[in-house]
């Protein structure tokens, strides 16, 4: 149930963001499901080798070349998925900040609730 919770609340920002980022865009909340669920496989399974082969330059930018690797996989989910289109790389760096921002708020506001965290 919780995992199902998660897959929504990153649907519903991933949804948002074209609300607040004209060069990305979404034909419908359809395509935002199907992007989360994307979006989150590429996270589970693709990320973690890039973090591990861009290391060096991970940590001699401390930790902001993350940012790039996000972006970078924003945009390839956007290639991937009919009806989610992101304008430029850099529109996906910012689309994927702004979609992480909204996913943490969302999900500190609904799942400390259900954890029965104080």
């Amino acid at each position: 149930m919780r995992l199902l919770l998660i897959w929504l609340i990153n649907a519903a920002a991933l949804f948002a963001v074209p609300y607040l980022m004209h060069s990305v865009s979404m034909s419908s909340g359809w395509t935002a499901l199907l992007a989360a669920a994307v979006l989150g496989l590429v996270n589970a399974l693709i990320r973690p080798l890039l973090v591990l082969l861009t290391l060096p330059v991970t940590f001699v930018s401390l930790g902001l070349f993350i940012l790039i690797i996000n972006g970078f996989l924003f945009w390839l989910v956007a290639q991937v998925v009919d009806g989610f289109h992101v304008a430029s790389f850099w529109s996906a760096v910012g689309g994927a900040i702004l979609y992480s921002i909204i996913s943490w708020a969302l999900s500190t506001l609904l799942l400390s609730k259900s954890d029965g965290n104080p």
